[in-house]
């Protein structure tokens, strides 16, 4: 299964608790557990819970405490946004999500309820809220009160305004539909809307349309002075209690509301009377107003009557009371079991069921967002936390990336370096980094530096290296670090915001050394682009590679996809696509894209093949029309490092993108190199990836 599926409604009101509770009900029948998250809700009583998610854990007996269900309350979000902190919404929400998700099968989330009409910035959240956690939606308008061009027009916007942000959409409905319209709407989205959407319209229902006398009694804050058993009776109508009996009894409707001041004991005793009466229709209740009670003997008499329907008194004068239960809007709670049954067979009987279930089954989502790619890569390296080396321990963003990694509880960090040094720089940068929970070592005052310079020395002595050089090289910090890493001291090193890559990779090359099956060593950058993650290699090692060593790359960065969650869609990169180009350096890319088929004919490759051609859909059909990666590629390799270097840089600069990495491929342990104009980010991105190299990818 897609695992989650998100519900998204285009108005207040549009009646998306149907919806909620049918597919409850689907999914239970076609798995185990089943959660449910509301990203945002509105604003509620203290010891209170959200009315939404008391009726869906309640009835369905979901296993979830209620604060894990939803992220945050609206006066939260707006405070946020109001700071600025637009992504620490977005990232707490993939938090409490995710969280969900590995406790069940399959969780239905459930969008905001819209407290505004036409909030256009509700809108784009609930959007942006789904393409984040890459979960197909089902969006839903409300039919009432609008011309059927009006209905169509409204799921079409939802429609496209999610496709456009990446968000595959399963099915758009039309709720309270007048039934004289439902079959010309279905007809009208047919034909809008495009096929492989599946579409249900739900006709108007009086039950679901209308309150409860608990929903009256909670909005006019009233006193039931009978009747509490029955307080869940739907209200289907009202009427006031104003005139003579006589003439009001023949007034009275199946399960409508009378309304009365407290004080027409004839009223009330008349209503009473008709509706034990099979002469008269049931009713639903009695409301008294004026906040007057019937006296004594009308009580005693009220008390003496069995099977009593609710009397509620409440303050205010009937004109007014019997406008604000007009204006009541009705809502699904846990003890209404005979609404809650009526949506489930609406929805049911209205929505293609059987087609739904399959598509939320085979559902597969394209790509991942870089929140999620982030949010998945902390998670993982906290699986199974590992020590990383940082040879440039005094470098001001080493420091204030080892406080965000440390404050993470991610890594084990050592720090290289002159300990006072480092330690001085971190008081003055007055960052808070707790020195107790790191370590810091000197390379020429360590207890491991003879260890270490003498097992250099019997690794590199084939090569003229003495003991005395070993000790020399030793001294270094990268040489040290590397030898950590060799010794089983670190699980791995990130260097390079002040040194050059080749002072960072030279050691490990030496005698770290590259595993058996790989014969080069590459990189690859994540490119969090703003709507998916790709992957760029070779950026930063190979200046030339041949078509051999093309092939390589190819495969190592199509191995590095597959481990971090990113199908392998390879686009050999090159300045024609196909069979059109000439010429030395397309023929190495077409020479290097055969490589790769033979050796992994499992791999979906495509080469030579331009940019444009790899990643617009497009230019990918009108220039390689059978392709299963042109318009859809997810790793580019380029052909050299001129290339790779200056594209990955633009694309950075020109786009927002964030590039982690460089990331090494080949290296029998992790090793990873920093450019020198780092941000605190890459450090600590770069950090995190390497410790999940180190768990064995």
């Amino acid at each position: 299964m897609s695992k989650a599926v998100y519900i998204a409604t285009t108005e207040p009101n549009s009646g998306k608790s149907i919806i909620s509770l049918g597919l409850m009900q689907i999914l239970l029948g076609k798995t185990a557990k089943v959660g449910y998250f509301r990203p945002i809700i509105e604003d509620f009583e203290k010891d209170k819970i959200d009315n939404h998610i008391k009726t869906i854990l309640t009835h369905f007996e979901v296993d979830l405490k209620p604060t894990d269900a939803y992220a945050y309350t609206r006066s939260d979000v707006v405070k946020l946004k109001n700071q600025d902190k637009d992504d620490e919404i977005i990232n707490h929400i993939i938090h409490k999500f995710k969280a969900i998700e590995d406790q069940f099968d399959f969780v239905l989330v459930e969008g905001s309820d819209f407290s505004t009409e036409g909030n256009i910035i509700e809108w784009d959240t609930n959007v942006l809220i789904a393409k984040n956690l890459g979960i197909p939606a089902i969006l839903i308008t409300s039919g009432k009160d609008k011309t059927i061009e009006e209905a169509v027009s409204n799921l079409y916007m939802a429609y496209d305004s999610f496709k456009d942000k990446g968000v595959e959409v399963l099915m758009v409905v039309a709720n309270k539909v007048a039934q004289e319209n439902r079959e010309r709407l279905m007809t009208s989205l047919k034909n809008k809307v495009p096929s492989k959407v599946l579409i249900g319209v739900i006709p108007l229902n009086p039950t679901l349309g209308n309150p409860t006398v608990k929903e009256i009694v909670q909005e006019l804050e009233g006193k039931v002075l009978f009747g509490e058993a029955h307080i869940n009776n739907q209200v289907n109508g009202f009427s006031v209690g104003a005139m003579q009996l006589r003439n009001y009894l023949t007034h009275l409707k199946k399960d409508s509301l009378v309304i009365t001041p407290g004080d027409r004991a004839d009223i009330i005793l008349g209503a009473l009377q008709a509706n034990i009466s099979l002469n008269y229709p049931n009713l639903s209740g009695i409301i008294l107003t004026g906040g007057l009670i019937p006296e004594p003997p009308i009580i005693k008499l009220i008390e003496g009557l069995s099977d009593v329907i609710p009397i509620v008194s409440v303050d205010g004068g009937t004109y007014g009371v019997t406008n604000k239960i007009g204006a009541i809007r009705p809502r699904m709670y846990a003890e209404n079991t005979e609404k809650i049954v009526t949506s489930i067979q609406e929805f049911e009987k209205h929505i293609p069921v059987n087609e739904l279930t399959e598509r939320l089954i085979t559902f597969k989502a394209e790509g991942i967002t870089p929140r999620m790619f982030q949010y998945n890569l902390l998670k993982r390296a906290k699986s199974s936390k590992k020590h990383i080396v940082l040879p440039e321990g005094s470098d001001e963003r080493i420091l204030m990336a080892a406080k965000q990694l440390i404050d993470a509880d991610v890594v084990s960090l050592t720090l290289l370096g002159d300990e006072k040094n480092i330690k001085a720089k971190i008081a003055a940068l007055d960052i808070g980094l707790d020195t107790r929970k790191i370590s810091i070592i000197d390379p020429k005052t360590s207890a491991n530096f003879l260890a270490y310079a003498t097992t250099l020395f019997e690794l590199r002595k084939h090569k003229n290296v003495n003991l005395a050089m070993a000790k020399d090289l030793m001294e270094d910090v990268s040489y040290f670090g590397t030898m950590m890493v060799h010794m089983g001291h670190a699980d791995g090193m990130v260097s390079g915001a002040i040194h050059t890559t080749q002072h960072t990779i030279l050691p490990a090359l030496q005698f770290i050394k590259t595993r058996p099956e790989v014969s080069i060593v590459s990189s690859v950058f994540f490119m969090c682009l703003p709507n998916r993650v790709t992957i760029f290699g070779d950026c930063a090692i190979n200046p030339n590679p041949s078509a051999e060593q093309l092939s390589e790359i190819a495969i190592s960065s199509a191995a590095t996809s597959t481990a971090f969650g990113i199908e392998p869609k390879i686009a050999m990169l090159s300045y024609s696509s196909g069979a059109s180009g000439v010429g030395e350096d397309v023929d190495r890319v077409r020479k290097a894209t055969e490589i790769i088929r033979l050796k992994r004919p499992d791999l979906k490759v495509e080469g030579p093949i331009q940019y444009d051609a790899a990643v617009d859909s497009k230019v990918g059909k009108s220039k390689l029309p059978n392709s299963e990666v042109a318009g859809q590629a997810s790793v580019f390799i380029f052909p050299d490092l001129n290339t790779g270097n200056n594209t990955y840089k633009a694309v950075q600069r020109e786009t927002g993108a964030l590039a982690i990495g460089p990331m090494l491929q080949g290296l029998n342990k992790p090793v990873n190199d920093l450019s020198r104009g780092c941000t605190v980010d890459d450090i600590f991105n770069t950090v995190i990836i390497t410790a999940i190299q180190a768990q064995g990818l």
